[in-house]
C-alpha cells in the first residue's frame, strides 16, 4: 500500500481522495501522536488539555474539512484555536508564538481550487519529519481516544491570529520599503488579507491583483505559478517590482520593473549575499535543492558563500538548516527559508526582505538579480514509467554519463522520480537552450524506452 503522507503532509481531490471521513480520522490520529503526556483515557497528566492552533487557505473545501478536523481534535481532547484563512507560514509561527501543542493547516498549496491537504506542524511550528507521519498513518486503525465531560476539547476563535502574525513580520525588516512601488499578486489566496496590509505598513506603495478570493478562484491564472498577469501589471503601473505569492503564501517569485521573472534560485542569491554583507549569514553557508539552477551554485563559490544541497523539498532544507545552525535556504520554486524569522518557507517574509534589500541598496531588482547567471535549463516530466528503476536501468544510466560526458563542467543532468506519481523528472542544464533541449528530449526518450511501464513485464 501506498504512503498516505506525500512530500508536504496529506493531499488529493477533495471530497473524492481527501475525504471527511479521512480528514476526521487524520485529527484523531494526530490527536494521539503529537498530544503528547496523555493517561489511557485521554486526560494529560499536566491536568491541562493539549492546545492546535488550525488554520486554512480560502478554497471552498477547506470550510467543511477544516470542520471535520476540529470535530476530530475535539472529540479526542484537544483545544481548538481556529485562525480562519492564514497563511500557512503564520499558522506555522502562532505555533510557536502560541506555545500549543501542534498546528494544521489545511491548504494545497499551488494547487487549482477542487483540490485540498492537511499538513501537521510539531511544536515549534516545525513540519512534521517522515517517522512521526508515519506513526499518525498506523494510528488510523488504532484506537481513538474517547474523553468525556471535562476533557472533551474546547473549539475557540484565535481571534489576534493575522495581527500577531503582521506584528511579527514588521519586526523582522532591516530596512523600510518607503519609496518603493510594488505589485503584489495574492493568487485569490490566503495572503489576501495579509500581504498587502504588511507591505503598507513597511512603507512601500502597493498596488494589489489577485485579492478577491471567493473559494473556488484560488491559483487560478494568477500567483506565483502564473506570472504573466503580475507582469503586464508591473509595467502597466510602472512599478519597481512585483511579488507573487501561491494559495498558501509560503511561496515567494518576483518580476522586475520590466517585467523580467525572478526565481526562488535568484531571490536566494540576493538575500544571501545580503546576509553576508550584514553579517547575518551563518556560516556563509546557503542550503538549496538539487534542483537548483547551476548559476547559483558559481554565484555563491564566486562570492565566497558555500552551498549545500538537498533533496527536493523545503522540509528536508529546513532539516539541514535546522541540523547545521545555518539562516537560509529554499527552493527554486520559490519556497524560501530565513530560519531566524521562521520555521518553513514564507513569500510574505520574503518579498519584504527582498524589497527592503532594494531599498537598503538603492538598486533595482534588475541590478540586484543580476548577480547571478541563470544556465539554461529544461525540465520533461516522462509519465507512464516505472520511478523505481530510474537509477538502476544499466542503459539509462549509460546515456546519462554520455550526456555528462558531452556537457562536462558547464551543465549538468538530473533524473528524479515522482514521490507521488508514476512519473520522472529529466532535467538538464547547459551553457546554451538548445544543447539542454536536446539533451534532455534525447534522455526522456531513453526513459521511455527503458522504463514504460507497458514494457515492465518483460524489462
Amino acid at each position: 500500500m501506498s504512503r498516505l503522507f506525500g512530500t508536504d503532509g496529506v493531499r488529493g481531490l477533495a471530497n473524492h481522495d481527501l475525504t471527511v471521513e479521512l480528514s476526521l480520522g487524520l485529527a484523531q490520529a494526530a490527536a494521539v501522536v503529537l498530544g503528547k503526556g496523555r493517561m489511557a483515557d485521554g486526560r494529560r497528566a499536566s491536568g491541562r488539555r493539549p492546545i492546535a492552533v488550525v488554520a486554512r487557505d480560502p478554497r471552498v473545501s477547506g470550510e467543511f474539512i477544516a470542520s471535520a478536523v476540529a470535530a476530530g481534535l475535539a472529540s479526542s481532547g484537544v483545544d481548538i484555536y481556529d485562525a480562519g484563512v492564514i497563511p500557512t507560514p503564520a499558522l506555522a509561527f502562532l505555533v510557536a508564538d502560541f506555545k500549543a501543542d501542534f498546528g494544521v493547516m489545511i491548504s494545497a498549496s499551488h494547487n487549482p481550487a477542487p483540490d485540498n491537504g492537511i499538513k501537521f506542524f510539531a511544536v515549534g511550528g516545525t513540519k512534521l519529519p517522515d517517522v512521526v507521519e508515519d506513526r499518525i498513518e498506523a494510528a488510523l486503525a488504532e484506537r481513538k481516544l474517547s474523553p468525556t465531560g471535562v476533557e472533551v476539547g474546547r473549539i475557540r476563535r484565535f481571534a489576534d491570529a493575522e495581527d500577531r502574525y503582521v506584528v511579527h513580520l514588521l519586526s523582522t525588516l532591516p530596512h523600510r520599503l518607503d519609496g518603493i512601488h510594488v505589485v503584489l499578486d495574492c493568487a485569490h489566496g490566503a495572503a489576501a488579507g495579509v500581504s498587502p496590509e504588511v507591505f503598507t505598513d513597511a512603507g512601500a506603495r502597493v498596488t494589489v491583483i489577485g485579492a478577491d478570493p471567493n473559494g473556488y478562484n484560488i491559483n487560478d491564472g494568477v500567483g506565483s505559478t502564473h506570472l504573466d498577469q503580475l507582469a503586464a501589471a508591473v509595467l502597466e503601473h510602472g512599478a519597481d517590482l512585483g511579488i507573487a505569492h501561491d494559495g498558501d503564501a509560503d511561496r515567494c517569485l518576483a518580476v522586475d520593473h520590466e517585467g523580467n521573472v525572478v526565481d526562488g534560485d535568484q531571490i536566494m542569491a540576493i538575500l544571501a549575499l545580503s546576509m553576508k554583507d550584514r553579517g547575518t549569514l551563518a556560516e556563509n553557508t546557503l542550503v538549496a535543492t538539487v534542483m537548483s539552477n547551476l548559476g547559483l551554485r558559481v554565484a555563491m563559490a564566486e562570492h565566497g558563500i558555500t552551498m549545500i544541497e538537498t533533496a527536493v523539498g523545503d522540509r528536508y532544507v529546513l532539516e539541514t538548516l535546522n541540523e547545521k545552525k545555518l539562516s537560509l535556504g529554499g527552493e527554486q520554486s520559490g519556497h524560501v527559508i530565513m530560519s531566524e524569522f521562521a520555521t518553513t518557507g514564507d513569500g510574505i517574509l520574503t518579498g519584504l526582505h527582498l524589497v527592503s534589500e532594494m531599498a537598503r541598496t538603492g538598486k533595482s531588482l534588475a541590478e540586484l538579480a543580476a548577480v547571478m547567471t541563470v544556465f539554461p535549463q529544461i525540465l520533461v516530466n516522462v509519465r507512464g514509467v516505472d520511478r523505481n528503476r530510474v537509477h538502476t536501468d544499466v542503459v539509462l544510466t549509460e546515456a546519462v554519463k554520455v550526456a555528462e560526458g558531452e556537457l562536462g563542467e558547464s551543465g549538468r543532468v538530473l533524473l528524479r522520480a515522482s514521490g507521488t506519481e508514476p512519473l520522472v523528472r529529466v532535467m538538464v542544464e547547459a551553457a546554451d537552450q538548445t544543447t539542454a533541449d536536446r539533451l534532455a528530449h534525447a534522455l526522456a526518450d531513453v526513459v521511455r524506452e527503458r522504463l514504460s511501464l507497458d514494457n515492465a513485464e518483460t524489462s
